[in-house]
């Protein structure tokens, strides 16, 4: 597949590993109409690519993701036009699509935090399975400094990576928390020095991508339904999964290197 097209975000193809990058660093990575519209399209893209097996999400330039536009909320403008209604609508037929878009892959996505994810952003980072953050990287559920509540979806996902009395607090005061404090929450999976963010991101990418694909995937989407519903569906759901897996090409591959204790595999079936 081609992914030259996009204007708002950067995506390269590397060895099986999709790098996205926000492109709208003037404005900190701000999340415009546009730059949701090609961030949904190259996901929904890269998640039926059967060379993709890894997704970082990142920003261009200083930081990862700054939230929504303050000038256009100021101005009413954009996503922030039209009345009470018109905004309900814009946020369900815009942004909101990125969580939505985002929880229906299968393929795995590390957000790669640079610098700020501040608002709508660090929702945004909260979407993707494995964090990878800077020490110097900030964190904050801003939303009620503005005046706002976490219109992207922050009220769900920050509480199952925080827990819920964490992002009570995270959200009520609007705090912004540094690299350090947003490990010690769990809210970031690794934390390095600046200059190590794409080397230590590139470590998970290959050992994600070292393993068989489609149980990478299965297993990915049988985590995300174990955490909203319950142990008898997720027992039905991995059951099915578990037939699919057992019967691929790869898990015969994976278990021959088990026995003979072998321990680079490639696995290349999908």
């Amino acid at each position: 597949m081609s992914y030259s097209k996009f204007k708002y975000v950067k995506v390269e193809l590397i060895d099986f590993c999709l790098w996205i990058y926000l492109n709208n660093p003037t404005k900190g990575n701000s999340l415009s109409l546009d730059l949701i519209k090609e961030l949904i399209d190259v996901l929904e893209q890269a998640d039926i690519d059967k060379e993709v097996r890894c997704i970082v999400l990142s920003g261009e330039g200083k930081h990862f993701c700054s939230g929504g536009d303050v000038d256009l909320m100021i101005k009413q403008e954009g996503m922030f036009a039209g009345d009470s209604n018109q905004l309900r609508e814009n946020y369900k037929k815009g942004i909101q699509k990125i969580p939505l878009c985002i929880q229906k892959m299968s393929t795995p996505i590390i957000g790669m935090i640079n610098g700020a994810a501040i608002g709508a952003g660090l929702d945004l980072a909260c979407m993707c399975d494995i964090r990878i953050a800077e020490k110097t990287s900030k964190f904050g559920e801003t939303f009620v400094k503005l005046g706002l509540v976490p219109g992207i979806g922050g009220t769900f996902f920050l509480q199952r990576i925080v827990g819920f009395a964490k992002a009570m607090e995270m959200s009520l005061t609007a705090k912004v928390y540094d690299g350090e404090e947003a490990f010690k929450m769990g809210l970031v999976n690794i934390l390095c020095n600046k200059n190590d963010l794409i080397i230590e991101t590139k470590k998970i990418v290959e050992k994600i991508i070292s393993n068989a694909p489609i149980a990478v995937q299965l297993t990915k989407r049988a985590i995300v339904h174990a955490h909203k519903n319950d142990l008898d569906s997720s027992l039905e759901m991995l059951s099915a999964f578990q037939g699919i897996a057992q019967r691929t090409e790869d898990h015969i591959v994976g278990a021959k290197a088990i026995k003979n204790k072998q321990q680079n595999i490639d696995f290349k079936h999908q």
